[in-house]
C-alpha cells in the first residue's frame, strides 16, 4: 500500500473508531503492519531517535563544546529530505570533506531530495555516499538492501563514492526494537549486510548507538567482524563503542553545527577517506586516554548507568535509569566538589578514577551492581543484584581473559576502564 494512502486509511479508521466509541487501538488493527501509523519519512534521519532522547539543547550545545576525540578531524555531514536547498559550495568552503545523503527508507520510500543532494555534494568536491533508514519490522533485510541499491544506494570504485550506510536505530514509529527479538534483529542486520555486499562488493557501514545496539541486538559482536562502524554519541567522545568493534570509521557527534544536518568526523586523514572510498580501510584505534569515556548531561546507556551506581556507592541517592539528566549532573558536581576536582558535571578520566571502587568476591552494594550491569552489556550476563558471588567472579574472569587483562576476578582500575569503555 502507498504510504500516503496508508496514512489516509489510518486517519479515516481512527475517525470511524472514535465516532463508534471504540478504543483508538481498534482503528489501527484492521490495516495490518504496513498501515498502522502515519508516516514521516522526510523527518526520519540519522540520529533522529537519539536527538529525541536528549534534553532540550544538549545535542546542540555539545557541538559547540566538544572537541573531536578522533585520530583525524576530517569533518563531514549527513542530510535527508528535511534539509532542502543545501548550499554545497558553502558547505565545502567551511571545511566539509564528505557527506552522506538519505536515499531510502523501508521498501517504498525514496527521498525527494536525494538526487539533488547526492549530485550537489559531489559537484562541490565532497566524497559522498548514500544511506538507508531501516525499518526491520516492515520487510526483510535482503529486501531493503535490494531496494536501497536500486534507488541510489549502490557503490562504484570511482574514488568519490563511499559505501552505503545502514541507519539502524531507535524506531520513530513505535517500539524501540521494532518488535523484533535480539536474535531476530541480528539476523535482519546480517541479511542486509550480506545482500548489500553481494550486490555491490562492499559491506555497508553500520550507523547506530551503543545503547540501541546493546538493547536491541544483545550487544552482538557479529556485524563488527566485517561491517565498518559509524558511531553516534553526543557526549563529547566517540567511546564507548558497541560490542564487536575496537574502533570506528565515522563519529556523529552532534545534530547541528557548522553544516546543515548532523555533524560528523571521519577517523583518519583525507588520504584515508579516499582509501575508504576505494575499498577496505582499517581506521586507527581510539586515541590514548579515550579508554575512559567522557560523558555529560544528555548521555544515555550503560556508562551512564555505571556513573549513577558509582555515585550511589559514594552516598548519592539517584534513580539508576541510564539517563544522564539534571539530577545526575548535580550529583556529579557535588562529588567533584568533594574530591577537589573541576566541578563541571562532566565525567572524564579524572572523575572516573575518583568514582571507581575496587570490588571482588564477597563485596556487595552499588559498585557491584555497576560491574554486573557492564558485564551484561559486554555479553557476560549476570544478575544485577549487588552481590559479588561466584557467578559474578566467573564473569569477571571471562571478561578479563577476553581483554587480555590479568584474570584474577578482582575489578580494579584496568578492569573498570575496560568495562566502561
Amino acid at each position: 500500500m502507498n504510504r500516503n494512502l496508508a496514512a489516509a486509511v489510518t486517519v479515516g479508521l481512527t475517525v470511524l473508531a472514535a465516532s463508534a466509541g471504540l478504543p483508538h487501538e481498534a482503528a489501527h488493527a484492521a490495516p495490518g503492519p504496513a498501515a498502522v501509523r502515519p508516516w514521516h519519512e522526510d523527518a526520519d534521519h540519522m540520529g533522529s531517535g537519539l536527538a529525541a532522547r536528549m534534553p532540550a539543547g544538549i545535542a546542540h550545545d555539545s557541538a559547540a563544546t566538544a572537541a573531536p576525540a578522533a585520530a583525524g578531524t576530517l569533518k563531514g555531514l549527513d542530510v535527508s529530505a528535511f534539509q532542502e536547498n543545501v548550499d554545497w559550495s558553502s558547505v565545502a568552503s567551511k571545511g566539509a570533506s564528505f557527506a552522506y545523503v538519505k536515499a531510502t527508507e523501508g521498501t517504498d520510500y525514496t527521498s525527494g531530495q536525494f538526487s539533488r543532494q547526492y549530485s550537489g555534494s559531489a559537484a562541490a568536491g565532497l566524497i559522498r555516499g548514500a544511506y538507508h533508514f531501516a525499518l526491520p519490522n516492515a520487510s526483510g533485510g535482503s529486501a531493503q538492501a535490494d531496494y536501497f541499491v536500486a534507488h541510489g544506494g549502490g557503490w562504484s570504485d570511482d574514488g568519490k563514492t563511499l559505501p552505503g550506510a545502514l541507519d539502524i536505530e531507535y524506531n520513530p514509529y513505535g517500539a524501540t526494537c521494532y518488535g523484533l527479538s535480539q536474535s531476530a534483529m541480528v539476523s535482519w542486520i546480517t541479511a542486509f549486510s550480506a545482500e548489500y555486499r553481494t550486490r555491490t562488493g562492499r559491506y555497508p557501514i553500520v550507523y547506530s548507538t551503543r545503547d540501541w545496539w546493546s538493547t536491541c541486538t544483545g550487544n552482538s559482536a557479529a556485524p563488527g567482524q566485517h561491517d565498518p562502524l559509524w558511531i553516534a554519541h553526543y557526549g563529547g567522545s566517540p567511546t564507548p563503542l558497541p560490542n564487536g568493534w575496537s574502533t570506528y570509521t565515522i563519529w556523529q557527534n552532534a545534530d547541528s553545527g557548522a553544516f546543515p544536518g548532523d555533524q560528523d568526523v571521519f577517523n583518519g586523514t583525507a588520504a584515508d577517506l579516499k582509501t575508504f572510498a576505494h575499498g577496505a580501510y582499517t581506521p586507527p584505534p581510539p586515541p590514548p586516554g579515550s579508554g575512559w569515556p567522557v560523558i555529560s548531561q544528555g548521555a544515555t546507556g550503560h556508562s551512564t548507568t555505571a556513573v549513577q551506581y558509582l555515585l550511589n556507592a559514594h552516598g548519592a541517592s539517584l534513580a539508576v535509569d541510564g539517563d544522564f539528566g539534571s539530577g545526575t549532573r548535580s550529583a556529579v558536581i557535588a562529588f567533584q566538589t568533594g574530591k577537589g576536582l573541576t566541578a563541571d558535571g562532566v565525567v572524564g578520566p579524572d572523575t572516573w578514577q575518583a568514582l571507581i571502587v575496587t570490588v571482588q568476591q564477597g563485596d556487595s552494594g552499588s559498585a557491584v551492581k555497576a560491574v554486573q550491569d557492564e558485564l551484561t552489556a559486554h555479553a557476560h550476563p549476570v544478575a544485577v543484584d549487588g552481590q559479588f558471588g561466584p557467578a559474578t567472579r566467573s564473569a569477571v574472569v571471562a571478561f578479563q581473559t577476553s581483554k587480555g587483562l590479568t584474570a584474577d576476578g578482582v575489578v580494579g582500575p584496568d578492569t573498570w576502564q575496560a568495562l566502561v569503555s
